[in-house]
């Protein structure tokens, strides 16, 4: 991965930021930053990881089946498998640091 990130994902309410590296998800992306968001599956389909988008785009790499079309349209995203499409918010309100986040 290059040390340049493509993205900076926050997180909210808690105000947390962390560099999205290309071809990482969100998640990934908050891990290495030390920042424990829910998850269980890591592959789209449980919906443990759901965060609503607040700011910025996302994109998938398939059509991932734990969201419907309706949820899709209402802001929800799943952090587990989402890629940045530049720099983004998530409303995580149950997020924790697993070590001192940024």
């Amino acid at each position: 991965m290059s040390d340049t990130p493509a993205a900076t994902l926050r997180i909210l309410p808690q105000g947390w930021a962390a560099p999205v590296q290309p071809g990482q998800s969100l998640l990934e992306a908050a891990q290495t930053a030390g920042i424990r968001l829910a998850r269980s599956c890591r592959n789209g389909t449980c919906r443990a990881c759901r965060c609503l988008l607040l700011e910025g785009t996302v994109r998938y790499r398939i059509d991932w089946p734990g969201l419907s079309a309706d949820e899709k349209a209402d802001g929800w995203v799943l952090p587990c498998v989402a890629l940045a499409a530049g720099d983004v918010a998530i409303d995580a309100p149950f997020a924790q640091a697993s070590s001192t986040p940024p």
